[in-house]
């Protein structure tokens, strides 16, 4: 096939090699204009969270983007790629992008987000932003120079746009270079037989076998807008890091008998804890309605949960139903009054009473599902309210974490602390990246392991027929931004080739109709000529006839009339 087209072309060339020219170069820049250009910069983004909880849908459900880029700036956004800056980020233009149906958005983040200016409260957003399904795809990026320079130059062009006629608008936008997003991952589907993974440790009493247990809780995952971005520095970095110091702690006590505590201490670390504590959940369940012995169904003294201790001034436990006077839990509460106003009295120190609302879809503190299950529990807490931003966002990252503070509410300045604390802010901890093998499971199960006897993991899988929560992939992928012409740079190219195409044509039809004629003028000349030739020789022949013929009358004159002398 490919030597009969070879040979046809050669027979084109050398038969009419002007009229194939003519038509070949436009073919050639019809087939070459569509090429992409090559890529102006490759980077990572993050994708905004998606997951189903209780049946309900939250976050972006689409993983695919293939658009060109504008700002929200430009008039028209529709199936584009909206690329903005966190600095210049506000729910409003986000609202803009998704009432005109913009293709993505893509939002740019600063490489040092402890950083951000104090009027930036995108914190706030974020919950916003997660509390309805969106359709579009939903990316973040860290900002580097050549990014910088692709928002830059998008910017300019979205911009300059309004203040141009329609003419100039027509040219600018198809002289002017566009970038084209594009990601290299597939669409996104649900996660099957996804393991939430939970820890358990405990160091027995001493003094009988019907002893009370304290139980101390913290979930070690974390949330944000993006889980790979999810870094959870204070919620809940800094409750994981206190629970283990208070295992270390409790561990050299519980060694010597002088020093061996009466009660049974039983440590747990959760998962799903940014999922409604699916982890506690489902370990409760275990223990008191699969079990017939557990420190759980005994003799509870009480269960405190430690959640967002790495900040602020002020110390609040949260409770679902206030002590009783001689309990254990008032105990507790008047020796953390005491040691707080002796020893920090710059501290506030309060209780606040939250009863637990089960029309919420979720609960606001983790010892709710403590208190759903009749077990006395509470929170300990630096934030007065469970509704603030700062215990599910990507802004929570190391920076936020006061070591001094932390300790401080640790009761002991310690090293070992902050090595936690920079350990557990080293990596993200959404739910949805850490698996039953991960290294943050093993590295905690290593912790409880040199503190603690009997650690134990306990995993937590969604039900296959009504799941409470499921997951998504495609959290992470790389996009490409390409370096292309506007698609009306295409449509004018096509016109400027088929005007050519015309002209050359037309061109081809008039010089044919003029050789035409010149052919029938020299076939009219010639037909004249041979005309006037014709009559000469004609006119020649009779001349020549008549002068013989008179010639011969003559003679026979002469003949019968002869002349004398």
């Amino acid at each position: 096939m490919f030597e009969e087209a070879s040979e046809v072309f050669d027979n084109m060339f050398k038969s009419s090699f002007p009229l194939t020219f003519i038509v070949f170069i436009p073919a050639v820049l019809i087939l070459v204009s569509p090429l992409p250009a090559e890529a102006a910069h490759e980077f990572t983004v993050y994708r905004m969270q998606q997951y189903d909880l209780q049946g309900q849908p939250y976050g972006t459900r689409n993983a695919i983007l293939n658009t060109e880029a504008r700002t929200v700036e430009a008039e028209v956004l529709s199936r584009r790629c909206v690329i903005m800056r966190l600095a210049d980020f506000s729910y409003e233009k986000y609202q803009k992008a998704l009432r005109q149906s913009a293709g993505a958005v893509v939002i740019i983040l600063p490489q040092n987000m402890s950083v951000l200016p104090q009027d930036i409260q995108f914190m706030e957003l974020e919950p916003e932003m997660l509390a309805t399904e969106t359709i579009i795809p939903v990316y973040f990026a860290m900002e580097d120079d050549e990014l910088l320079s692709i928002y830059t130059q998008t910017l300019t062009s979205s911009t300059s746009q309004g203040s141009l006629s329609a003419a100039e608008v027509l040219l600018h936008t198809a002289t002017a270079n566009g970038f084209q997003m594009v990601t290299s991952g597939a669409q996104s589907k649900a996660v099957s037989d996804w393991a939430i993974t939970s820890l358990e440790g405990r160091l027995a009493g001493v003094g009988g076998e019907d002893l009370p247990t304290i139980v101390v809780v913290a979930h070690y995952d974390s949330f944000g807008v993006a889980p790979w971005l999810s870094y959870g520095a204070d919620s809940n970095g800094s409750g994981v890091s206190m629970l283990l110091e208070l295992a270390r702690l409790f561990s050299k006590l519980y060694t010597y008998k002088r020093t061996h505590a009466g009660y049974n201490l039983l440590f747990f670390l959760s998962g799903g804890g940014k999922f409604n504590y699916q982890g506690t959940k489902r370990w409760l369940e275990d223990n008191l309605d699969h079990t017939d012995s557990s420190l759980l169904q005994d003799n509870v003294a009480f269960v405190l949960c430690l959640d967002t201790l790495g900040n602020g001034d002020s110390l609040h436990l949260h409770v679902s139903k206030p002590p009783k006077e001689g309990t254990p839990q008032y105990q507790l509460l008047k020796e953390l009054e005491m040691v707080v106003s002796n020893q920090y009295p710059e501290v506030k120190f309060s209780m606040v009473h939250k009863k637990i609302n089960l029309a919420d879809d979720m609960l606001a503190w983790e010892h709710e599902r403590f208190g759903i299950r009749r077990l006395p529990a509470f929170t300990l807490s630096h934030l007065p309210s469970h509704r603030l931003a700062q215990r599910s966002s990507i802004m929570d990252v190391r920076p936020t974490v006061d070591m001094k503070k932390l300790s401080r509410n640790t009761f002991l300045i310690n090293c070992y602390i902050q090595h936690l604390v920079d350990w557990l802010t080293a990596q993200p901890r959404a739910a949805q990246l850490v698996d039953k093998d991960s290294s943050v499971v093993t590295t905690l199960e290593y912790h409880l392991a040199r503190y603690l006897k009997d650690v134990k993991k306990h995993y937590v899988k969604a039900d296959k027929r009504d799941p409470e929560f499921v997951f998504y992939d495609q959290l992470k992928q790389t996009m490409n931004a390409y370096r292309v012409k506007p698609a009306i740079f295409d449509l004018l190219l096509a016109v400027c080739i088929a005007a050519y195409l015309g002209v050359m044509y037309f061109a081809i039809q008039v010089s044919e109709l003029a050789a035409t004629s010149f052919v029938f003028f020299l076939l009219s000349a010639y037909q004249s000529t041979l005309c006037l030739l014709c009559l000469c020789r004609t006119l020649e022949f009779c001349t020549v006839w008549f002068i013989g013929l008179r010639s011969l009358k003559q003679k026979h004159t002469e003949a019968c009339h002869p002349t004398t002398l």
